[in-house]
């Protein structure tokens, strides 16, 4: 019961990786702050929480409005009063080639993946100033890289390794650690949308010779969450099965 105690907000929680870390994270004791915008998978993932003997509150949001984050965490602090721990998890692909690429996707990338990562990590920080300390966990990727057909999505990534090391350097004097998981290909919905022939090329550079689970991310996630990373912070952290080294 690492996180006994200690209340957790994870966006994008309705599935995949955020669903997964909420689940992780409520098995070692943390009340759960469950974000989305997708209502019904929601209310499924809240029910999955709670029957796991947690409290759980689940809020849709946004977390590309400003608004909708404030009143988010408002909702948190009427709730359970403190914000131990934030996982900057939503995100959305709009992928196309560099030359056919509309304005809407790339903003509609941009807004979520890093203006919504920014809006929560400042709320959050806020909390956590007040409260004396915190943990901040942001979703980065391997496609921070690049990849073909991602200039939006891997922009994003890549600038929430910047936007990461920034606030791990301004929260650290207020016992706020701030660090980033880059996942590499993970059995996600998302993922499984690929068509076979595209997962065996992404599968191929990958040392381990396969992808991961959504289970074995959230445990990375659950180390820099908990006390036995207390002397990490500003660090990235490839979970891709050794795809960086290829």
């Amino acid at each position: 019961m690492e996180l006994k105690g200690m209340v957790a907000l994870v966006t994008g929680a309705a599935q995949g990786i955020g669903k997964a870390t909420a689940e992780v994270f409520a098995k070692e004791g943390a009340s759960i702050v469950l974000n989305d915008i997708n209502e019904e998978g929601l209310k499924k993932a809240a029910k999955d929480i709670e029957a796991l003997g947690v409290d759980c509150l689940p809020v849709v949001a946004n977390t590309s409005l400003l608004s909708d984050v404030e009143k988010m965490y408002s909702q948190a602090m009427d709730k359970f009063g403190r914000l131990d721990i934030l996982v900057n998890n939503a995100g959305i692909t709009r992928d196309s080639l560099l030359h056919k690429m509309t304005e809407e996707q790339w903003k509609l990338v941009i807004d979520v993946n890093l203006t919504g990562v920014f809006f929560c990590l400042q709320g959050a920080a806020k909390i956590m100033r007040a409260n004396g300390g915190g943990r901040i966990v942001n979703i980065s990727s391997v496609a921070r890289y690049g990849n073909v057909g991602q200039a939006n999505y891997s922009s994003t990534k890549a600038a929430v390794v910047g936007l990461t090391r920034t606030a791990a350097k301004e929260l650290a004097r207020k016992n706020i650690r701030v660090n980033c998981v880059a996942p590499g290909p993970i059995n996600t919905e998302m993922l499984q949308a690929v068509p076979e022939k595209v997962l065996e090329k992404l599968i191929q550079p990958i040392p381990l010779q396969r992808v991961g689970t959504p289970e074995e991310l959230a445990n990375t996630v659950l180390f820099l969450a908990s006390d036995k990373s207390s002397y990490i912070t500003g660090q990235i952290i490839n979970c891709d099965g050794g795809w960086f080294m290829a």
